[in-house]
């Protein structure tokens, strides 16, 4: 059994082929896929944040509004890149969300990835801090938000307050019991992943890692999630972690699929860089006929190692396609593997 949901990255354009030409029509459309998904059946409701993009960018107010459209769905994020993140306004926002949403927030974030412009989070008003890099920041912020999370008081009251305060420190409010435990950190390489392990986060892994080994990437990722689970164990938590992975899946069961995605030249992982340093293994797309699909995905090492999957969406195509698309894995495929 698997968890299922969608991953939508929340792309608009102005051109007359995309039918999400505005932030505002991402927004919506975003809303009303949840929505969708949570009817046909979906675990899972999850977003990307991008900056200085035309895509989906400050998460909250979003997962707000899906929260407050659903009841049972899970709402999240995969992934908020913390280098530009104010942990402390951040555990404001996500506490806000959680409550509005029931306890149904999964926060996915990371050190991000390569971003739109330059040093973007600079711009945000972050640096790292003498002697860190940009990740060594993300890795920080992170810590404090982890730490926020356990809602314990740390500030002290003023003595003469506005308003009463509770005796003793005081903590970010509003505090959402039980968030804490649904903090995923999205890792690109093996190290990453142990370092989440020990933290007592749970585990995204996406459609591209550090490329360590040279094996298939599907492979890879199934040998990190490995590692993650026994650097988990070593850790002495005492709940089970989630782990996520996320793919591209089209079944093709009609002639708009066919036409969209039945050309059959993204079969083969694909290697590139990142940045000037780092070489990253990307992993391929599936495509085919439900039969064809389901021998393909079951020979997926990873997604076997998952309990949840996450079905990257093409926004721009409609909620409408977009729910056929959820609605197609969930019926004609699932099912054969045992997911459902």
């Amino acid at each position: 059994m698997k968890k299922i949901g969608f991953l939508s990255f929340g792309h608009w354009t102005p051109s007359p082929q995309s039918q999400t030409r505005s932030a505002a029509d991402a927004l919506l459309q975003s809303i009303d896929l949840a929505v969708a998904a949570e009817e046909l059946g979906a675990d899972g409701a999850y977003f990307r944040v991008h900056h200085f993009a035309r895509q989906l960018a400050s998460p909250f107010p979003l997962l707000a509004a899906v929260g407050a459209k659903t009841s049972r769905i899970e709402i999240g994020t995969a992934v908020i890149d913390m280098r530009y993140e104010n942990p402390l306004y951040m555990a404001e926002d996500a506490g806000s969300a959680d409550l509005i949403a029931g306890g149904r927030l999964q926060l996915g974030i990371s050190r991000g990835s390569p971003e739109q412009v330059i040093d973007g989070w600079r711009h945000f008003g972050y640096q790292p801090a003498e002697g860190e890099t940009e990740s060594d920041m993300a890795r920080r912020h992170a810590e404090v938000l982890l730490d926020i999370l356990r809602g314990e008081g740390f500030a002290a009251p003023n003595p003469r307050p506005m308003f009463p305060n509770p005796p003793g420190l005081l903590r970010i409010e509003p505090h959402s019991a039980g968030l804490r435990e649904r903090i995923w950190w999205g890792a690109s390489s093996n190290a990453t992943a142990v370092w989440a392990a020990k933290l007592g986060m749970n585990l995204q892994s996406s459609t591209l890692k550090d490329d360590e080994t040279g094996l298939p990437f599907h492979v890879q990722q199934a040998d990190q999630i490995r590692a993650y689970r026994e650097a988990w164990k070593a850790a002495g938590h005492t709940r089970e972690p989630r782990v996520s992975v996320s793919r591209s899946i089209f079944a093709l069961v009609d002639e708009r699929d066919r036409a969209y995605f039945g050309h059959g030249n993204q079969h083969e992982d694909k290697i590139g860089f990142i940045d000037d340093k780092t070489r990253a293994i990307f992993g391929r797309s599936y495509a085919a006929e439900p039969d064809v699909l389901i021998e393909q995905l079951a020979r997926d090492e990873a997604i076997a190692e998952a309990d949840t999957l996450l079905l990257t969406v093409p926004n721009q195509l409609g909620v409408d396609y977009n729910a056929h698309v959820i609605e197609a894995i969930l019926k004609h495929v699932a099912p054969a593997l045992g997911w459902r």
